[in-house]
Formats: structure tokens, sequence, C-alpha cells
């Protein structure tokens, strides 16, 4: 224990003293905060990357299309999935073969998320899918970072 200044040491000993403890201690927070902040961004970085399928359709049966597809958001949408609801949009072709009439674009938390759900019993089962609805390609990207 360090004893006050006046009976073991003087007053300036007293202050060198402390200077040093509030030094290691200030120290030691400054190298907590900024282990913290490194470990978070590490782990960030082996974080798991977004994905998205990109899934080129045809529609076979317009009256049964509609509903196959709201059926199929609600069922990529309980399995993490998020529709970016392009089913029924423009498609415009850039370069290359001509495009599908319809794509559907889906983001993912991870790749491993979207190809689980594409073999699921909650995609492979679901009514009148490949009776309303023809799917020419279908594949999946990962974000690169």
């Amino acid at each position: 224990m360090i004893s006050p200044p006046g009976r073991w040491c003087s007053v300036g000993e007293w202050e060198g003293t402390m200077k040093t403890w509030y030094t290691v201690a200030l120290s030691m927070v400054a190298g907590a905060v900024f282990g913290g902040a490194a470990v978070h961004g590490v782990q960030a970085q082996l974080a798991a990357k977004k994905a998205y399928t990109i899934s080129e359709l045809e529609v076979l049966d317009a009256q049964a299309a509609p509903g196959v597809a709201q059926r199929v958001q609600a069922a990529q949408a309980e399995a993490g999935g998020r529709n970016l609801r392009t089913g029924g949009g423009k498609v415009v072709g850039m370069e290359g073969p001509p495009p599908p009439k319809r794509v559907g674009l889906t983001e993912w938390d991870s790749l491993e998320k979207a190809e689980a759900f594409f073999k699921s019993k909650a995609f492979t089962d679901l009514p009148d899918r490949e009776k309303a609805i023809k799917t020419i390609r279908r594949y999946a990207v990962e974000v690169a970072n």
C-alpha cells in the first residue's frame, strides 16, 4: 500500500508515484477500448455475406401465377428472404440474348440460407408452382467485400 505524503515519502515522491499509477490505469482502459473495437471489426468482416437469388421465369398459367407468387414470397419471408418484388416489373435487355419476360430477385442474409430455401420442402412442395410458373434459370450471387 502507498503511504500518504509526509510519513514515508516527500510530497514530490507521492505525486510522482500517483502519476505513474494514473498513467498505468488510463493505459489499461484505453487498451481495453481499442482491443474491443478491433475485435468487433474483425467479427463484422467474418460475418456472413449477403446473397441475392435471381430467378428467370416464364408464366404458364396467368390465372394461377399471382397466387403462386404470393405463396413463394410468403415462404421466402418465413425462411429469412426479402423478396424485392421485381416479378411484375419491366425487364430490359442491355447486352446478349433477349432476357426473360419475368425476373424475381430475393435478398438473403447468406448464400447458405438461399440454397437451403430452394432445397426445402417449404419451396419444393408449393402447390401448382411448376404448373403456373416455369423457371428458366435460377442462380445466386454472393456479395463480395
